[in-house]
């Protein structure tokens, strides 16, 4: 480097300005950089937590750490000197004695196996973080189901979110106080950088920080100076009300939303909390009923499709952490009742008043024979029954053939049958995507290899060739099942369509095959609905033949 740029970085500016500087509630702190014996490589930083009331003392100039070293070592138990009895240290030192603790541990084997850095326990299950051990971060998950990193472990660095931190130190009442030392080294002298010997640094302090500066030549290996940055930063805690712990949380938020509509045509809006709404019991009198529909967009649905974390059935949509009774039983709407709303994280109902709308008719035939009567009710939509009638088949097939007829998706398919619905508009790349999902779910998972073992050796030769879904025909009309055609035709076409459409550029082909589905007469939606009743007929179809145990009973007499 330059002489100008080492006498920079000597001086350490930039270092000083760096370890000051004003840190978000969203920012990751490093906690821990540890000195892996790579004496001359600079930079040093150690955290831990002391109470509250050694803030001051410890902001001393006395108090610097003169070596930063590892993380605290390893528990035991020995008399301190000028003392007889025998002492227990949690953490190896008499700092225990002052309350102190570690936030990081440095857990050495004596070489046997490989050091590693670890969070403190009391932190992660304070927060309730779930362990990545494939790339070692910690992951807090909220209500709602949205996960956020809170802490990265490396070897040579640990960093936590700063907002956790101090809610973690309110309840605890400590401060977080990092040790840190920045080494700068330079190849030329310091007569030659044009700065003066600085043995004996004044101790200064801002804040919540004190440090001391020095520098001064000592000839090391291919370097003539060194300046050395030594000081603590506190890091203080939140308030206990603002710790987001226990009796401290927060109070639940809850959105209002459109209940109906007055004479003059405006809408009349209500808060879903539970506690404000009127009951069967008498309570509230005045307010909307609990059980008032209230009325969105079907494609509030769609962000719940489209990740796996949700899952949408017939009349509910969950996450690991809540649930909520739907009526998805319309083409182009959903309904829920007002107090369901009330029990989804606040986030979740913010999402979905943005897709409120007015209401305009009521429920479904089956959510108020359900919901309202308590009648048993199937459902009417063809992705709801489709669904059920899938998971019926693949019963069928364990409990008749011990094999799927149908594969299972693999995990990085499974996503193709949870978002499989009926579109909520006649968008070209929806209908694209739920076709090609469709044929992944029912063509390429054809089970070719155990099929082919259902026909006697001489008829296995006809297959050389045969793709699965021919495949499939030979068995079935080998074993004189009826209407195979029919439903190896539709398949065959959805094969076409898919092929045509979303696995090429579309042209004339592609024109012909959704005219056959009616896709210009009927738009995607209409056309996608009578898709899947077809897809529907050829499982039951597929189910009622592994069930009457016509391939179980002729498989055992193939040679």
């Amino acid at each position: 480097m330059s002489i100008v740029a080492d006498r920079e970085r000597l001086l350490q500016k930039h270092n000083l300005e760096w370890i000051q500087r004003d840190l978000k509630a969203t920012e990751m702190v490093t906690v821990c950089r540890p000195n892996l014996g790579k004496i001359r490589s600079g930079y040093f930083i150690l955290g831990g937590l002391i109470p509250y009331n050694l803030a001051e003392e410890v902001l001393s100039g006395e108090h610097i750490s003169d070596v930063i070293q590892n993380v605290w070592p390893e528990p035991t138990a020995y008399s301190p000197p000028g003392e007889s009895e025998i002492n227990y240290f949690r953490w190896g030192s008499k700092e225990d004695m002052y309350g102190s603790e570690p936030l990081v541990i440095d857990r050495q084997f004596s070489k046997m196996k490989e050091d590693y850095l670890e969070i403190s326990e009391e932190f992660r299950l304070f927060h309730s973080l779930y362990h990545d051990k494939e790339t070692n971060t910690y992951i807090k998950i909220d209500d709602a189901g949205n996960e956020t990193t809170i802490a990265t472990v490396k070897s040579d660095e640990v960093r936590i979110r700063l907002k956790e931190i101090r809610q973690f130190l309110a309840i605890k009442e400590m401060c977080l106080s990092m040790l840190f030392e920045f080494n700068e080294y330079s190849e030329y002298s310091l007569e030659e950088l044009g700065l003066s010997e600085f043995e004996q640094g004044d101790f200064k302090r801002k804040g919540t920080m004190c440090w001391t500066y020095n520098r001064w030549d000592i000839p090391v290996r291919n370097f003539q100076s060194i300046s050395r940055l030594r000081g603590r930063k506190l890091i203080k805690p939140l308030s206990k009300s603002k710790s987001s712990f226990g009796d401290f949380a927060e109070k639940p938020k809850y959105a209002e939303f459109i209940v109906d509509v007055d004479d003059n045509g405006d809408e009349v809006y209500h808060t879903c909390d539970p506690y404000k709404l009127k009951t069967i019991s008498g309570e509230n009198p005045d307010a909307p009923w609990d059980f008032t529909p209230v009325h969105f967009r079907k494609q509030v649905l769609d962000k719940y499709y489209n990740e796996t974390k949700y899952t949408v059935k017939d009349s509910r949509v969950s996450c690991g952490l809540w649930g909520m009774k739907i009526d998805n039983h319309h083409l182009d709407k959903v309904c829920v009742f007002l107090k369901e709303l009330g029990c989804l994280p606040y986030t979740e109902q913010l999402h979905w008043r943005a897709y409120n709308i007015p209401p305009e008719g009521g429920v479904s035939e089956t959510f108020y024979r359900r919901m309202v009567k308590g009648e048993r009710a199937s459902s009417d939509q063809p992705d709801h029954l489709f669904k059920q009638s899938y998971e019926q088949l693949q019963k069928a097939c364990n409990e008749c053939l011990d094999w799927q007829l149908l594969k299972p998706l693999s995990s990085e398919d499974e996503y193709r049958l949870q978002r499989l619905r009926v579109p909520v508009n006649n968008e070209q790349c929806h209908f694209d995507d739920l076709v090609q999902d469709l044929q992944t779910i029912l063509i390429e998972s054809i089970n070719v290899k155990e099929l082919k073992g259902l026909l006697p050796t001489a008829e296995r030769a006809n297959l050389k060739g045969k793709r699965s879904i021919e495949i499939l025909g030979e068995v079935l009309s080998f074993y004189s099942n009826e209407d195979v055609d029919r439903r190896i035709s539709f398949l065959q076409k959805l094969q076409v369509l898919r092929s045509k459409g979303s696995g090429h550029r579309k042209g004339s082909d592609y024109q012909k095959i959704a005219n056959y589905f009616g896709v210009d007469s009927l738009g995607q939606r209409e056309a996608f609905v009578e898709i899947l009743k077809q897809a529907l007929d050829t499982i039951d179809f597929l189910t009622f033949v592994v069930c009457s145990g016509k391939l179980s009973d002729k498989s055992d007499e193939v040679e």
